[in-house]
């Protein structure tokens, strides 16, 4: 995407969970190919957003090394990808959030172009990835409007990401042309499959 041509985008790499199945070590630090896995998502989502941020609630100094401002959860509790996009929303500048998870090092190279698209065409609130029947929903373009909306949902208890954006104007856009690189590391198995993958 040309940045000349392209909307004002933020970026916000959602690494803010607790790692439970990852043996509960910070999921994005772990190294793939001698690299964190933030690292390899920074790579794919920074040539398609104005700036990056991550959304980070430990070892903010390591993922601050990748050069990029790191927020963490204004909500404690590692409450979850939602209080992740609170934080990145009360920190974005631009007309546009992207989210995507710390753990999809394969992300799609046109991610961003595609939701906007989807987004402006529908005149929605919201676009989130989808491959097949399944949808991504953090993997998802939210306009900057939303950050208010966002915080009284949050202020009203409200976690489940799937129920606020059925409280929005939402586009489902579908990826099903590249559906592998929806592929997440979960576990320590998955993060050794990936390794030796070529």
């Amino acid at each position: 995407m040309d940045l000349r041509d392209s909307p004002r985008v933020t970026g916000l790499i959602l690494a803010g969970g607790q790692g439970r199945r990852m043996g509960g070590v910070d999921k994005g630090l772990q190294p793939l190919r001698g690299r964190p896995l933030a690292a390899w998502v920074l790579e794919r989502l920074a040539p398609q957003v104005t700036e990056v941020i991550i959304n980070a609630n430990q070892h903010q100094a390591e993922y601050a090394r990748l050069g990029c401002r790191v927020v963490g959860d204004e909500i404690g509790g590692f409450a979850g990808p939602l209080a992740g996009l609170h934080a990145g929303l009360k920190a974005n500048v631009h007309p546009f959030l992207v989210t995507v998870p710390c753990d999809s090092p394969f992300l799609p190279r046109d991610l961003v172009a595609r939701l906007h698209a989807a987004l402006v065409a529908h005149h929605a609130d919201l676009a989130v990835a989808k491959t097949g029947d399944q949808p991504h929903p953090v993997f998802a373009l939210v306009r900057e409007t939303l950050a208010g909306h966002l915080a009284q949902f949050l202020g009203g208890g409200g976690r489940k990401i799937d129920a606020w954006y059925a409280s929005l104007q939402v586009v489902e856009v579908p990826f099903d042309d590249e559906a592998d690189a929806f592929s997440n590391i979960n576990t320590p198995a998955e993060l050794a499959q990936h390794e030796r993958r070529p």
